[in-house]
This record gives C-alpha cells, sequence and structure tokens, in this order.
C-alpha cells in the first residue's frame, strides 16, 4: 500500500476538486469529487473510476446509494429524486436489470423483473387510484399471461400485448358474471360465452386448463388490489455513463463528464390508464332481450348461457342455450377427443414426455443440417439433389458425440432430405437461415397442436407462428419426394403458385427403429389480424359438415358450413383465378386429387365504419378517415412488418385504383403488401348457411373481409379403386361426385364450387 498516496484536497483548472486517496496518480479508495455543476460523488474508487460502494447527488437534487462498476450504476442500489419517484433494485451500465421497486411522482409503484430500464418479465403495477396488473411484462407494456383488477370489482385474467387484452381471457363482472372468449387489441374479438351473474358456470381451473394455461398457477388465486388513475406512470432509462476514464497529465488534466441534468435518469413515458381505456368500454353486452338475465340468482340447469360472437366489441352473433346444453356439449367433446387419440398412430409412440423427445429431436436436428448446408455456396439444384444419396445423415447419442453436441433427450438417428432442394426452396420463398433456425430451434422452442384432421398426425407450430410441422405417413413421404422435381420447377417459375410452401424434409428413428417423418411448411394464418373463419373446401357435400357440438373458435369448417360468399375487385379476382387454374393443372400432372382450398377469414363488423364516420362528421372534419379496409396506392416504404413465409410473390395491382398496384390499409392495424392469397380485400355477403338454427342469429348480412388462402392436402395420390367407391356412394347426394375418379374432373368440380365461393368469378 506504498504507492497509494493521501492528499487532503485538489481543485482543477475547470473547477472541480478531489478529495481521496490516489494510486499512481488515479483515484483508488475512498474519495470524494465535486464537480463545477455542484454534482458530487463520494465513495469507493478503482484506477480512476467509481467501483464498489459510493453516493452521487445531482445538483438538482437527484440522488443515487449503492453500487458501482467502472464508473456505472452496477448492482443493487436505491435513485432518488426530489419529486418524490424512487427505484430500489438491481442496476447494469446505469439502467435498471433485473428485480427491482420503483415508486413514481403520481404515487403508482411498480414490483417487479426489469430489463434495459423498462419493465420486462414477471411484476406488479399499482395504480394510486387503485387498480392493479399483476403478470408479464415485455418492454415496458403488458405483454402475456396477466390479470388486471379494477376499483371497481371488474377483473380480468388472461393474455396481453402490448399493453391490451389480447387472446383467450375470463373476464369477472363486479356483479358476478363472467365473459370467456378472446379480445383483440383490448377489443372482444371472436367467439366467447357469457354467464348471467347466479348461473353456473365451470370453475376457473377448468377455464384456466381450457385456455392451455397450467393448473394451480391461476392468477384469480392472487389477493389483488390495484387500480390506475388518470396520469402516466414514468419509466426510466439512462442512456449515458456517468463517469469517463479520468486521464492525468500533470495531476489531472480532464475530468469525468457528469450528466448535468439527472432527469435523464428518470425519463418518464406514458402508461395506459386501464380504468379510463377498458373499464368504461366493457360490459356484459346483453341484448335487450335478456338485459335483466343477470339479476337473478338462478342455480338449476335452466340456466341460460349465451354463446356469443364479437367483431371488433361488436355483438354480431348470439345462441341462447341452456347450461344443461352447455354441460352435454362439454362431455362429448371430451369423449371425441378421447376416441380420437386412440386412432392416433403417432401419438400411440409419443405417449407422455415422448411427444416432448420428439419436438427436441427435431430442434437438433434441423439446427445441425441447416447449419451444415448453409455455408455451401448457393448454386442451382441438380438431378443429383433429388436422388437417393441426396440425404444427410446424423446419429445423435445422448451423450454427444465427435459431431453432435450431449443434450437432454433420447438417442435418436436423424436424415435430412434433399438438403440443397429445401435450401433452395427457403431461398426463393426470401427466409434468412439464421432467422429459421432461430424461429424453430430458439430458447422459446415448439407448442404442439391438437390435430385439426383425421390423420392422427402431431402438429407443432414454431413460437413466432411463422411455421407448421407435420408428421407424415410413408406413402405422403414418398408422394411428396416423387414430385419434388416438378414441384420445386413449379414454383420457380410461378412466385404467385397458392400451394403450400414447403420448407424441410425429416426423418427420426428411435431406439427400436420406430421412424417419424415430418414436413415444415409455411404457416398461412401468420399474420396481425385476427381470422375469425378457417375452412377447408373441397367442392363436395359428402360428409362436409361439421357437427355444432364440437365447433369452437379454433374449429376448421368444411363446405357446407360456409356461410357467405365473397365479392372482390375485378383484376385481383381474375389473377386469383388464373392462378388456381395453372395451381389444379399441376397437381392434375402430378396425379394429385382430394387437395383443398383451405380459407381464412378476417371480419369488420359494419356498424364500426357508421359509428365512427358519424363521430368524424359531427366533429366537424373535411375528410372523413377510413375506419374500413381499404386499397391505397403501393409504397413499400411505410409498410407494416413484411408478411409472413406463406407469401412471395409481387404486388397484385387492383381494378378500382386504376391498375396500379396496392397496398391495403386495415384501420387500428397497419398497412399490408397484398399478395395473391394474403391479405385480400373483399365483400362477404352473408347467405343461409345448411342447418342453421332458429335459436342462432347473426345481426349483418354484408362485411368487409380480407382473406387469406391456399392450397393443401397436395400429398394424396391418385387411387382408382378407392375414388370409384367414393363416386358410388357419392351419386344419391350430388352427380358432381363422380368428378372425383379422376383427377382432371377433380379440378372441374374444385373450380365450379370456387364460383359459388367467389361468384364474380368468370
Amino acid at each position: 500500500m506504498d504507492d497509494i498516496e493521501r492528499l487532503s484536497e485538489n481543485t482543477f483548472p475547470n473547477g472541480d476538486i478531489y478529495s481521496g486517496d490516489f494510486k499512481e496518480l488515479l483515484p483508488n479508495g475512498k474519495g470524494k469529487y465535486t464537480w463545477s455543476d455542484g454534482t458530487i460523488y463520494e465513495g469507493d474508487w478503482e484506477e480512476g473510476k467509481m467501483t464498489g460502494k459510493g453516493q452521487i447527488i445531482w445538483s438538482k437534487g437527484a440522488k443515487y446509494e449503492g453500487d458501482f462498476s467502472g464508473g456505472y450504476l452496477h448492482g443493487f442500489g436505491t435513485f432518488t429524486i426530489p419529486e418524490g419517484s424512487f427505484y430500489s433494485g438491481t442496476w447494469r451500465m446505469n439502467v435498471q436489470y433485473g428485480i427491482g421497486r420503483k415508486q413514481y411522482s403520481n404515487f403508482d409503484t411498480y414490483e417487479g423483473s426489469w430489463k434495459e430500464g423498462v419493465h420486462d418479465g414477471c411484476g406488479r403495477y399499482c395504480w394510486y387510484g387503485g387498480n392493479t396488473y399483476i403478470g408479464h411484462w415485455k418492454a415496458g407494456k403488458m405483454s402475456g399471461r396477466g390479470v388486471m383488477k379494477w376499483v371497481n370489482g371488474d377483473l380480468f385474467d388472461g393474455l396481453w400485448l402490448n399493453g391490451f387484452r389480447h387472446g383467450s381471457g375470463i373476464y369477472r363482472f363486479a356483479d358476478g358474471g363472467y365473459y370467456i372468449g378472446t379480445w383483440s387489441r383490448g377489443l372482444k374479438d371472436g367467439n366467447g360465452t357469457f354467464y348471467p351473474a347466479g348461473s353456473k358456470h365451470p370453475t376457473l381451473n377448468k377455464w384456466s386448463r381450457s385456455l392451455g394455461y397450467d393448473d394451480g398457477k391461476n392468477f384469480l388465486s392472487h389477493n389483488l388490489s390495484l387500480n390506475s388513475e388518470e396520469g402516466s406512470a414514468p419509466t426510466q432509462s439512462v442512456k449515458r455513463s456517468l463517469s469517463e476514464k479520468i486521464s492525468i497529465g500533470g495531476i489531472l488534466r480532464k475530468t469525468g463528464q457528469k450528466s448535468h441534468d439527472s432527469s435523464l435518469l428518470d425519463k418518464n413515458q406514458n402508461l395506459c390508464d386501464p380504468a379510463r381505456d377498458f373499464t368504461c368500454h366493457e360490459s356484459s353486452g346483453m341484448s335487450s332481450h335478456t338485459s335483466d338475465e343477470g339479476q337473478h340468482e338462478v342455480h338449476d340447469n335452466n340456466t341460460l348461457i349465451y354463446e356469443r360472437e364479437y367483431l371488433q366489441d361488436i355483438l354480431i352473433k348470439e345462441r341462447v342455450r341452456k347450461y344443461a346444453e352447455l354441460t352435454c356439449k362439454t362431455k362429448q367433446r371430451k369423449t371425441f377427443n378421447v376416441k380420437k387419440a386412440i386412432r392416433s398412430s403417432c401419438l400411440d409412440i409419443f405417449k407422455g414426455n415422448r411427444s416432448y423427445y420428439l419436438m427436441l429431436n427435431l430442434q437438433l436436428g434441423i439446427r445441425y443440417t441447416v447449419g451444415k448446408i448453409t455455408p455451401v455456396p448457393m448454386r442451382e439444384v441438380r438431378y443429383s439433389d433429388f436422388g437417393d444419396r441426396a440425404r444427410i445423415r446424423m446419429y445423435f447419442p445422448r451423450k454427444g458425440s465427435q459431431f453432435t453436441p450431449p443434450h437432454y433427450s433420447i438417442d435418436f438417428h436423424w436424415k435430412d432430405y434433399c438438403p440443397m432442394v429445401f435450401r433452395n426452396l427457403r431461398e426463393m420463398f426470401k427466409l434468412d437461415a439464421a432467422e429459421y433456425m432461430m424461429s424453430m430451434c430458439g430458447d422459446d422452442g415448439l407448442r404442439e397442436l391438437a390435430s385439426p384432421g383425421k390423420s392422427g398426425s402431431i402438429f407443432y407450430l414454431s413460437h413466432d407462428d411463422r411455421f407448421v410441422i407435420k408428421t407424415l405417413k410413408k406413402s405422403e413421404l414418398k408422394v411428396l419426394l416423387k414430385m419434388l422435381p416438378k414441384y420445386y420447377e413449379h414454383v420457380k417459375e410461378h412466385e404467385n403458385t397458392l400451394i403450400t410452401k414447403f420448407f424441410g424434409l425429416h426423418r427420426i428413428t428411435l431406439r427400436g427403429g420406430r421412424k417419424v417423418r415430418f414436413v415444415v411448411m409455411g404457416n398461412m394464418f401468420c399474420t396481425e389480424l385476427r381470422v375469425h373463419r378457417r375452412y377447408d373446401l373441397k367442392g363436395s357435400t359428402v360428409g362436409r359438415i361439421t357437427n355444432k357440438d364440437k365447433i369452437d373458435q379454433t374449429t376448421t369448417l368444411k363446405d357446407l358450413d360456409l356461410s357467405y360468399e365473397f365479392h372482390m375487385d375485378k383484376f385481383l379476382r381474375e389473377s386469383l383465378l388464373e392462378q388456381i387454374r395453372l395451381d389444379c393443372e399441376f397437381l392434375e400432372s402430378q396425379q394429385i386429387i382430394d387437395y383443398s382450398l383451405l380459407l381464412g377469414v378476417h371480419l369488420r363488423a359494419p356498424e364500426q365504419k357508421t359509428l365512427l364516420e358519424t363521430d368524424a362528421i359531427s366533429q366537424g372534419e373535411l375528410t372523413i378517415p377510413p375506419t374500413r379496409p381499404i386499397l391505397v396506392n403501393h409504397e413499400p416504404n411505410i409498410l407494416s412488418k413484411t408478411p409472413g413465409p406463406h407469401s412471395r410473390g409481387n404486388v397484385l395491382r387492383a381494378y378500382s385504383l386504376g391498375d396500379k398496384e396496392v397496398d391495403l390499409l386495415v384501420p387500428g392495424t397497419g398497412r399490408f403488401r397484398v399478395q395473391l392469397g394474403v391479405y385480400m380485400p373483399a365483400q362477404a355477403h352473408r347467405k343461409p348457411r345448411h342447418g342453421e338454427a332458429d335459436s342462432e342469429y347473426e345481426r349483418f348480412e354484408d362485411y368487409d373481409a380480407v382473406l387469406f388462402m391456399g392450397i393443401i392436402d397436395i400429398l394424396q395420390e391418385y387411387n382408382v379403386k378407392k375414388k370409384l367407391e367414393h363416386a358410388y356412394k357419392s351419386l344419391r347426394y350430388n352427380p358432381l361426385e363422380i368428378s372425383v375418379v379422376e383427377p382432371k374432373l377433380y379440378a372441374k368440380r374444385f373450380n365450379i364450387f370456387l364460383k359459388t365461393v367467389f361468384p364474380d368469378l368468370p
């Protein structure tokens, strides 16, 4: 310690003053530094930087006391400003990072996880007025699972996104009524069920399981008491270093530059007021003929339950049922699901955690093969790239090997089919290799879906919803490999093809020789818009209707369930019909039959347009802002984020805008690039649905719609015997069904049916 020199005080030419210990002309040990603007630091130093314990007081009164490292607020500490705001918790490089508690100057408080100076992770926010939110945050906004409790007694337990209710949730009214359903950007949007006050309803645990939540983790069990007042909740953000290294020349030539305004440490950001923004809009939504239903305590099975559908908070459809009917419906659905699981061949292999292991194996294999093929120089595919030798094989032992890492799954063999072909296909579809791997193999992983069909396949969805992974039968794998050369040429020639986009084909072999085959596809419904209806359309009437008791908001409906016809812009519909013709000709040439048009529909209720336009006129505005999806001239620089991997082709032209390239402006969501099968605007005209119940009514006949479509189920090859038997059984229903005997006639039937869906098609 002989090299440490103690100075009582030293004044520098710029007016700064330091007193304390030195080491080799640098502050080291205990010391006090006073800047010319009045800012003072007193505490530990190390080689000219504030490191250790200390306290800094800014000239305007702000104060920090706690840990420092390298001249930064780093570790645990408390920051206080004179206006009454303070933060106590962990810091990293001058910003709140980790666990901490902050009280704002308006007496709002937040306690929980922080990242880069904003709420991120789990936390509790209490508004001074009494409202409370406890749940997940991301980038300073409520995102993920969370519970909001209002001071008036209302409570919402469900999913959030960017500060709005978004996804599935349960809303409990102060009078005891419940609504379970879905929301979009803070508005009820989709199917839901309303239980009046005093009526029977499923337990909250059952509701949580129906929403995909874990047992025993229901946030409703927390005793909440928070609220919101009008006003903002500031969050902190520190952008600058508090101290630079002090260079010494003579004694000190330059001192560290301090922030002259401590307000940089308490930058305000507005946090929405849930009492003002949500409560006034939320209600039981009772229709006029049921407005007193929730005022009486009714505890028998004759209690009325209201199954509803909303579009942007507008009630468009309601079905009144008795509680006993709803209970019976639930039991039937459970029975159906059990039988379905028993038939499932793949699920028989992967019972319990086996499906989880399968997911891990899939991620390991994809990460390996994409990483192996990506560095290979880009080139056009050759005939040999489609052959039997065009495979990548690797063994993944649990303990790892020279070429593979150790892992927590089970031992497996991996095979990747035609890696160069699928690498080029991903390039054609403008997929970055790194983004593809992160989407499929990132820490958030994949999530398993219930099979929407009768195939018994296992389906996985990437965490960002961009990709669907499906298990294949051996026969389907052979069909895809057989048609792959022609498929590649078709995709290369027709950018706007509606046929399923394939990105990878893989096989996992487990101990004992059991094999599971996978195909990776683009998710056609990867969109910021809520898809209110999903249809699998074949142009058939045989068995093409869904049992109403088995329909929920995730159900993919069939031909006879379709209750709309769609009218489109002249040029858009001509482009659509031409591409469908080309795709059908390709499938016909490959002897493919039984394919479907997968149609997704986003609906907008007309009432929303009328009300908003009336407000605009009453305020004396010269122009009425658009409140419905409209076509506008294409401007790529101001588009929302690029659509998902389901799109690729050119921007379309619209007749209504003078044969110009167009974008679609969707008020409240964003501006999107119109492509074939993606973000296509239409007018949806409602027509009577097959077997529609009298007790179920829909308020509107016409809607604005945004359509998403693609041709799927293209891996079933033509089988003469099977199709003849099907055609014979179909004759008593529809003579047109005889067309399934040959792929050419199937394509004809398919196109005839599409003209009933899009009646303006020539």
